[in-house]
Formats: structure tokens, C-alpha cells, sequence
């Protein structure tokens, strides 16, 4: 049995050829323009308020446009991107290190594992000098060395200091510059503003994208937004595991809705598992806590030498302890990539040798760093990292050592864009984590804010106004076929939705889907136990559609009910994410598979027969068109952290 087909094969047409260094800067001269008096007849929404979305609506506001922005959360800055920690990265060289423009892109390549596309990736790189510039400028306060200049520090990955902090809340410090950008614009009216509201359909009309269908969060009011273009910047799918470092709110049906409507959802099954999250403590939680990859700067992570070694870690001398990374990756030492550490960890605490209830977990230790550095200077770093652990765990990490284990953080696929980020629906544009763009099959720490910043300040605004100057389009009315249908769509699934009345709650559903998912296309994926669950989802789905309890209604604040949409859109996409993990029968960056390993246990590419990016059409079998990856500058090798 196949559980997809092959479609024709796809091209970035928007892509520039010839010099690398050139390509951006020749592609915004090349693109069309709007002139100022135009750009405000014309009306662009902007779903998402986080760092993508967040900078893009103020960018292509104080641009001229009419822009509307929507968010489920009660407060544009709310946005899952303020809960990011570690640091942004840029090729500023401050540290006169040996980084350069050409360094972040060559990293940032082979970091995917050769699996993303080099003129996306030279351009993110480039673009990173000026984000710091403009974060500064809105009085984003960055740390500082004494002397006042900025600070770095590293990460994984690297062998160089480019990542900017604001000690563990680097995200919340961005998320509030691009929300005072916003707020601004606000204010002066360009922007109009719907919080609590959640996009349940896309809108095409005559093949382009118009607008979306809505939900009021508060009064379940459905109402239809219509515009010249729509902008997705609604994040991750991570939650389809159901534990993960993501918010609870996180979820796909954003870009669900379009992909079922013609856009391509590119490269699902690479997920990215965070190697330094707080251990799960039991069937209880909801969630999983990130600890900052910036915290293996100074932390050395090890386990007992012996398996089965229970004793307190200040009673295993340093004799009988294994400092894993550093003994296997001594070029790169505590920071290798996350995949890296995360499959290390994976394979210490399999051979016996994890920490804590059930031994899935291993230590970071900050013993040393303390006595070098002194701990007030620790503390200045990483103090509020500290306190979060200490409060969640009841353990003081400045006396005994944490305890981290792997967890699900980030998605590297989403939405297939070209060079514009426009996805195959045209009119339609996706950002930051929604998209596939930049990062492989592995995202390095500290880019997630990089590239949710260079798409909405500097990326999009020039690109988007290429698409808008073929306008203008024909206005469309709200009694429009197109738009009615999409409307009706929407009622009837949430008819449906209700209708079922049966004894399961929602929550039960997602755990019993995020245990499938996590088990067989987690961090070790094998062919049998991929068709395994892409035939336990097909039986849970179709239980949730017999068994699933909403109670309530849909004309008021029903939570049940925004959840049983999302987690009906979580089946699907995990069923599809399953299947490309079947059907990339190699290993590389976050998608392990075990038949496909180097014989000291890495990760083995088969660059002959999957170098492509795989991009999915939505079908009850799903149609697979494979867009071919090109390397000129940085050529495909055996990526080795040793």
C-alpha cells in the first residue's frame, strides 16, 4: 500500500541567479513598486503578532498600507516568540572572530544539514546586521560589556560569539520593541488591531488569496476579512505532540486552513527536539519547560559512568563521571547542534545511564563556571534562568546540578514559500516559523528570532510589493460564491464539531495523539513504526469524530471548542508528517532514522536521492512535488562536529 503519490516537480521561480552577494539587492531592484499614494488604497492582513507578524504589520504600515492584524491571544504581545530565551544571532563580529556574513550562511547550511536552500540563506545572513541596528534603535536593551558595547556569547553549532542577548528574555525584549512599532502605527490608525479572534479559513477567490473567515474568541461571532493579500506569521506546529516548549495555545490550523486550500506544506517531519528542557515529572503536565541552550556556554553536561548509578551527583567524583559531548564532539565540545546533543542524550539514558525518575534525564553543571567566573557573575548571566528552574523543580541549580532531558521546541517545516516567501496560493505570503524557508532539516539556536525579524522588517515589506503592483484587483464583496463558501465551511465544522456529544474529553485525544507521535516519529524514526502510526492516527481519528465531547456552544467563549478544531487539524498534519518521514528513507538533521546511521551512530544523508525539498499537496493520498536543492557555494559533506 502507498500512502502518497508523486506529483510534477517545483522551481523557485522567484529566486535570483549569479552571485550569491548580489542576489538580494538585484531582487529588491527588479521587483515592482507602489508608489505611496497607492499603497493606501490597498489593504493587507497580517495573521500572527509575534516577532514575524509583529514587525511586518509595523513595517508595511509605516509603509502606507492599510494593515489588519489578528491574534488569538488578548494582547498582541502575548505571542509565543516572547517566551524565547537564549539570543539572536547576527554577523556583526563584534568579537573579531573570524565571523562574517559568509560564516552565519555557512553554518546556517551546514547546520540544516544541507537540506535548506543556499540563496535563502545568504540572504537571512546578510540581513542579520541590520536587525541589530533597528532592535537598538527601538531601545531593545541587549547586554553590554563593561566598556558599553554590545555583548555576545555562543551557540550551538558555531565556533564563534554572534548571538545577542538580554539575558534568558531575549524574546520578550524583541517581541516589545515590534509591539511598541506596532502600537504605534495603532495609534495613528494604519493598523487596526483584533485580539481574540482566530483564523479558521482562508479565502481564495479566482485562485488568489483575499482574505480569511474568523472566530470572536469571546462571543464566537464568525465574521469574513477581505483583502489584496494575506500574511501568515502564525508559528509552529510542535503542540501536535502535545507536550512540547511550545504555549498551549500554538497550533497549525492557520496554515492547515491554507494548505488544504492549494498551498504546499513543505518538509514536515523535520521537527527540531531541544536537548536542554526540564524532564517530565508526570501524566499530569501539559507542557515541557525550556532550559536556554545559551546555559551549555558555561554548563558541562554529563552522566554516571556506570549505568544504573543512582546517587546524589555530589557523591560521583569526577573520575566516575561522563562528560559525553565533550568526550565524543571535542572540536565543539557542550555545543554541538541540538540534534546532536539531543541524540546524545537519547543514547546515554537508553544504555542505562539518565538521572532521575526513570533515568530520562542528564546533567548540566554550572559547578565549574562558579568557581571560575564567581557565582554573582553566573547569577548576571543567567539568573533568571536559574530562578525559573528553581521554582518549577524545588532544586537550587547554583548548589546541585540541573536536570534536562530532550523535548519537542521547533518546526522546521511549514508552508512552502519562493525567494518572495510567497507560498503556491498567490497573494498568499508566509513568515517566520510558519514557513519552511531557511533552516533545513535542523535549526541552529539563536536563528528562530533572526529569521522571524528579517522576514517582517526587511524580507517581506519589498517583496510584498512586488505582488501588489500588479493590481489593482477587483474589489470582492462578502456575498461573493468564494467567500460565502469559505464561510459556510467553517459553521458547519463547528456544527459538526459540537454535534458529536460523546464521552471523551479533547485533552484526552491530543495526549493519546502526542504519545503516537512522539514514539514513532520522535527522536528515532523506523520504517515499521512509522506505518504503525500512520495507522493508529487514521483509527484515533476517526474515534475523535464519534467519541469527542465539546461541551457549550459556539455563540460564546466555549475552549473546548477552539481546542477540538485545533486538534482535528493536528490529526491530519500528523498523519502527513508520518508519511514524509516514511518516505525520506535517510537521516538528517532532526529526522533520525535508524536504518540510515553512520556506524558510530550519525546521522547518514542520502544526498543522491533526497536532496530535494519534499512539498505536500493536500488529497485524502497525498501528492508529493520534490523541489531540487542546488548547491554552488557550500557543497554537501559528512557534517562533523568532532
Amino acid at each position: 500500500m502507498s500512502f502518497w503519490t508523486e506529483g510534477e516537480d517545483i522551481a523557485d521561480q522567484a529566486a535570483p541567479d549569479g552571485p550569491i552577494e548580489t542576489r538580494w539587492e538585484r531582487r529588491k531592484f527588479s521587483a515592482k513598486l507602489v508608489n505611496p499614494a497607492n499603497r493606501r488604497k490597498l489593504t493587507v492582513i497580517v495573521v500572527g503578532t509575534g516577532l514575524a507578524g509583529g514587525s511586518a504589520a509595523a513595517t508595511l504600515a509605516e509603509a502606507g498600507y492599510r494593515v489588519r492584524s489578528y491574534c488569538y491571544q488578548d494582547s498582541p504581545r502575548r505571542a509565543h516568540s516572547i517566551a524565547a530565551q537564549g539570543g539572536i544571532n547576527a554577523a556583526k563580529n563584534y568579537r573579531n572572530d573570524g565571523d562574517s556574513v559568509y560564516r552565519l550562511f555557512y553554518d546556517t547550511v551546514k547546520g540544516g544539514d544541507f537540506r535548506a536552500r543556499e540563496s535563502n540563506v545568504y540572504r537571512l545572513a546578510e540581513v542579520s546586521v541590520n536587525i541589530i541596528d533597528q532592535c537598538v534603535a527601538q531601545g531593545v536593551p541587549f547586554a553590554r560589556e563593561y566598556g558599553g558595547l554590545l555583548d555576545n556569547r555562543s551557540f550551538g553549532g558555531t565556533q564563534v560569539s554572534r548571538t545577542f542577548y538580554a539575558r534568558g528574555q531575549t524574546g520578550q525584549q524583541l517581541l516589545l520593541g515590534a509591539y511598541q512599532a506596532m502600537e504605534r502605527q495603532i495609534g495613528l490608525g494604519t493598523i487596526e488591531m483584533f485580539a481574540r479572534h482566530e483564523m479558521l479559513e482562508l479565502v481564495v477567490v479566482d485562485g488568489k488569496a483575499r482574505g480569511i473567515v474568523v472566530r470572536d474568541l469571546v462571543t464566537g461571532e464568525i465574521s469574513t476579512d477581505l483583502a489584496d493579500a494575506v500574511v501568515l506569521a502564525s508559528g509552529g506546529y510542535g503542540n501536535v505532540f502535545f507536550l512540547s516548549t511550545n504555549a498551549k495555545g500554538c497550533n497549525v490550523t492557520a496554515t492547515w486552513r491554507a494548505h488544504r486550500k492549494g498551498a504546499l506544506f513543505a518538509n514536515p517531519c523535520y521537527t527540531q527536539i531541544h536537548p536542554t528542557c526540564i524532564p517530565e515529572s508526570g501524566t499530569h503536565q501539559s507542557k515541557l519547560t525550556l532550559m536556554s541552550e545559551s546555559l551549555r556556554n558555561d554548563g558541562r553536561v554529563w552522566v554516571p559512568l556506570a549505568r544504573g548509578d543512582s546517587r546524589a551527583p555530589g557523591d560521583i567524583g569526577e573520575h566516575e563521571r561522563d562528560y559525553y559531548l565533550e568526550r565524543i564532539y571535542p572540536s565543539f565540545g557542550n555545543l554541538v547542534p541540538r540534534d546532536i546533543a539531543s541524540r546524545a542524550a537519547k543514547n546515554v539514558c537508553d544504555e542505562g545511564r539518565g538521572v532521575g525518575p526513570g533515568g530520562l534525564g542528564v546533567y548540566l553543571d554550572f559547578a565549574d563556571a562558579i568557581d571560575r567566573l564567581g557565582k554573582p557573575a553566573v547569577e548576571a548571566k543567567y539568573g533568571n534562568l536559574f530562578e525559573m528552574y528553581q521554582r518549577i523543580t524545588g532544586e537550587d541549580p547554583y548548589a546541585v546540578p540541573m536536570r534536562i532531558y530532550p523535548a519537542v521546541h521547533y518546526t522546521m517545516g511549514g508552508l512552502w514559500v519562493d525567494y518572495d516567501l510567497q507560498s503556491t496560493i498567490p497573494g498568499l505570503f508566509v513568515i517566520g516559523e510558519a514557513n519552511f524557508s531557511d533552516h533545513g532539516a535542523n535549526r541552529l539556536g539563536a536563528s528562530a528570532l533572526m529569521q522571524g525579524l528579517a522576514d517582517g522588517y526587511f524580507v517581506l515589506p519589498n517583496t510584498l510589493n512586488n505582488y501588489l503592483a500588479s493590481g489593482p484587483f477587483d474589489k470582492v464583496e462578502p456575498s461573493h460564491p468564494d467567500v460565502a463558501a469559505a464561510r459556510a465551511q467553517v459553521e458547519d465544522r463547528l456544527t459538526r464539531l459540537l454535534a458529536v456529544d460523546g464521552d471523551r474529553t479533547v485533552d484526552s485525544f491530543h495526549r493519546e495523539l502526542g504519545h503516537i507521535m512522539w514514539e514513532y516519529c520522535g527522536m528515532e524514526r523506523t520504517e515499521e513504526g512509522l506505518t504503525k502510526a500512520i495507522g493508529l492516527i487514521r483509527g484515533l481519528r476517526e474515534e475523535f469524530w464519534q467519541r469527542v465531547r465539546v461541551p457549550g456552544t459556539g455563540e460564546q467563549l466555549n475552549q473546548n471548542l477552539e481546542k477540538a478544531g485545533r486538534v482535528a487539524d493536528f490529526f491530519e498534519l500528523g498523519e502527513l508528517m508520518c508519511i514524509d518521514a516514511l518516505h525520506r528513507a535517510e537521516s538528517a538533521g532532526g529526522h533520525f532514522r535508524a536504518e540510515s546511521q553512520t556506524p558510530d551512530g550519525e546521522a547518514l544523508r542520502h544526498d543522491d536521492r533526497f536532496g530535494y525539498v519534499a512539498a505536500w499537496g493536500f488529497g485524502e493520498t497525498p501528492v508529493l512535488h520534490k523541489e531540487k536543492l542546488d548547491f554552488e557555494y557550500v557543497h554537501p559533506s559528512t557534517r562533523s562536529y568532532k
